[in-house]
């Protein structure tokens, strides 16, 4: 839907483990983004193609909360950039200095 609707990415929520879009053909520009919780969930995004994987939750206290350690330890195994996703804060901002990411990236910190 996305190639036919002209845009210039998409983006592959972590429960999502098709291939079936690798069989198509991207404009240059094109870039796919998706979203993991664990290594299983990485692996499957490097298959799948992403540029750039939102790993989460760091601090958001949920059923996928890794805290800052796991979330170190799971940015070691991809080569992909990786953003930081989930619960962050004016409160925790400088803890993410302390992880191997890219950016940030949440809804409740930007409102």
């Amino acid at each position: 839907m996305a190639i036919n609707l002209n845009l210039d990415g998409v983006y592959v929520p972590s429960f999502n483990k098709d291939t079936k879009h690798l069989s198509y053909s991207f404009k240059k520009n094109f870039i796919i983004l998706g979203s993991a919780h664990n290594a299983c969930q990485i692996r499957t995004k490097e298959l799948q193609g992403v540029k750039v994987i939102f790993l989460s939750s760091v601090f958001k206290k949920n059923k996928n909360f890794l805290g800052i350690y796991r979330f170190k330890l799971l940015s070691r195994l991809s080569k992909k950039p990786i953003i930081a996703l989930g619960g962050i804060s004016i409160n925790n901002l400088k803890k993410l200095n302390l992880i191997n990411c890219l950016g940030f990236a949440g809804i409740s910190f930007f409102k």
